[in-house]
């Protein structure tokens, strides 16, 4: 009886050992990709505001993505990997392979069809809706500038579904690879059409490029990538298969509720429109840079992890999934002290990206000054798309919605206050306080619900890591100030040596005090790296 015990607990073990291996696998290719993406994400923005600064035509392009992300919510796009990976997996466990195509083939003909016709509709009624969403726009000029943009990077929505389906596929495969080329494609896309196409058309060029990134790498090398792993596809309608009623039920909670994303993407502009010329661009300036923390931690591990919570949770193992995300979240405060030293340096950062052409001294004065208020909810938003990925593991897309409902609402006043009191700063600052009135909610239920007895210490770790960023950033700050404040940080090699002084001296305070405070899981994120560089120039 010791025995097999035995066994039984080294399997359990192996498998939790491999789990944990193949997580970190797909995670690094999630990583890069996400890393890549921002990258490729910034060099967009850069060109933009090359083109356009922060001027009334780059107000008039970010308010144009109003309508499409609207209808990408209601076509729950961003969860077709959410809501789908668990019903197909649940055919791959089964070895029912053949009965999975068939759902997929029925979410893909019956709800892409229905997509079709809403974005004709929301085409030929672009300039009422418009109108309705962008209440802030008073110019006739601009007004009809937002309108042709919105009709052009509309259709982008139809693509964006498919894709994300193909996609989904290839993740419950664990295929990672090419899904991870899709942002990458659809970001040179949008930076192709604007470099070729705004000399002779402005800014609408890289309202083309969006069309373009999403057939490209959204629809053409995703269909490819589901083509191999052995995807098959019969057009088909049957609105009464139950599994398709599933998707239907798990979808629509999050059609209904509001999202972290959604939420954000739509208040900014929204709140944006009532704001003076330039808020909407630098508002958008400042999330792209958060954002990039945010993929590179949150998004990427969230991502890969999905997969493997859903089979976990499908095979019922929940105290080897409260692991799992505990110690996801956990390494992700990592992202505090990280958000903090970009906002000692946030003016550099904001100068080195961005100010030529258009983007003037100015622009970057606006962009710096929001960004800290912006880089405060860095950590909320990485957690998020951790744990609310536990709850769609289990099917249950009801509960996260109503809470990320409700902390949405909750946090209008926040912003409606925030604009009132602080102009633009309140948006931004609104932008933070919702996101983690959103995951503190969503983590704390998620304790209760599954009695996650070990969550104390995530608590604890977040806090310590909390406290240790605002010495380091106190420190860094007064630093700054006494260092390289001044003229020195107006000119390109002055503003990258003060980055790469107070770089150095942050890494070097961070891993100092993760070694006296003992953080063993933050300190092994610092040195793979290091490790690994000592393994390359000593095999060489």
């Amino acid at each position: 009886m010791t025995t097999t015990k035995e066994a039984g607990a080294k399997d359990t073990a192996d498998t939790g050992g491999s789990l944990y291996k193949k997580v970190g696998i797909a995670s690094m290719i999630m990583m890069t990709s996400v890393l890549l993406s921002r990258v490729i994400g910034l060099l967009r923005e850069m060109v933009i505001a090359y083109v356009g600064g922060t001027g009334v035509s780059v107000d008039a392009y970010q308010m144009a993505f109003v309508l499409p992300e609207l209808l990408n919510h209601v076509a729950a796009t961003g969860f077709l990997s959410i809501t789908f990976i668990p019903i197909f997996n649940h055919y791959l466990v089964g070895n029912r392979e053949k009965e999975g195509w068939r759902i997929f083939s029925l979410i893909l003909s019956s709800f892409g069809s229905v997509l079709l016709l809403f974005i004709i509709a929301a085409w030929c009624y672009a300039d009422h809706l418009v109108a309705l969403f962008a209440p802030g726009i008073d110019d006739p000029a601009v007004k009809a500038l937002i309108i042709r943009m919105t009709r052009i990077v509309l259709p982008a929505q139809f693509f964006f579904f498919i894709g994300g389906l193909f996609m989904a596929v290839q993740f419950a495969k664990e295929h990672f690879l090419v899904p991870a080329l899709a942002p990458l494609l659809y970001n040179l896309g949008i930076i192709t059409g604007g470099i070729v196409l705004a000399p002779w058309i402005g800014i609408e060029g890289f309202a083309w490029g969006v069309l373009g990134g999403a057939i490209i790498g959204n629809f053409i090398i995703q269909w490819m990538g589901a083509a191999r792993c052995g995807m098959k596809f019969k057009p088909c309608f049957g609105w009464t298969h139950p599994d398709l009623k599933k998707y239907v039920l798990l979808t629509l909670p999050l059609i209904l509720g509001l999202t972290m994303t959604f939420s954000t993407e739509f208040f900014f502009r929204f709140f944006g429109s009532y704001m003076p010329q330039g808020a909407v661009a630098a508002l958008n300036y400042g999330l792209r840079i958060m954002f990039i923390l945010v993929g590179f931690f949150g998004q990427a591990v969230g991502t890969a992890s999905y997969p493997f919570m859903s089979r976990l949770a499908t095979e019922r193992r929940m105290l080897e999934m409260n692991r799992l995300l505990d110690r996801t979240v956990r390494a992700l405060s990592i992202v505090i002290p990280f958000s903090v030293f970009l906002m000692v340096i946030r003016h550099e950062t904001v100068f080195i990206l961005f100010q030529r052409g258009r983007f003037d001294a100015s622009a970057t004065a606006l962009t710096a000054h929001l960004l800290p208020f912006l880089l405060l909810g860095t950590f909320a938003f990485s957690a998020q798309s951790v744990v609310v990925r536990g709850y769609y593991a289990l099917q249950n897309t009801l509960f996260p919605a109503l809470l990320g409902t409700a902390a949405v609402i909750l946090s209008i006043p926040v912003f409606m206050l925030g604009m009132a009191k602080m102009g633009a700063s309140g948006v931004a600052l609104g932008v933070s306080v919702s996101a983690f009135m959103q995951v503190a909610l969503l983590y704390v239920c998620w304790n209760r619900r599954t009695q996650n007895k070990e969550s104390g210490h995530i608590y604890v770790a977040v806090m310590k890591m909390m406290l240790l960023s605002i010495f380091l950033g106190s420190a860094l700050e007064a630093i700054r100030q006494w260092v390289f404040e001044g003229a020195f940080t107006n000119t390109v090699s002055g503003a990258l040596l003060t980055c790469l002084g107070l770089g150095t001296l942050f890494l070097c305070l961070l891993y100092g005090a993760c070694r006296i405070m003992k953080l063993g899981d933050l300190l092994e994120i610092l040195e793979k790296p290091i490790q690994k560089m000592i393994k390359r120039f000593s095999n060489n």
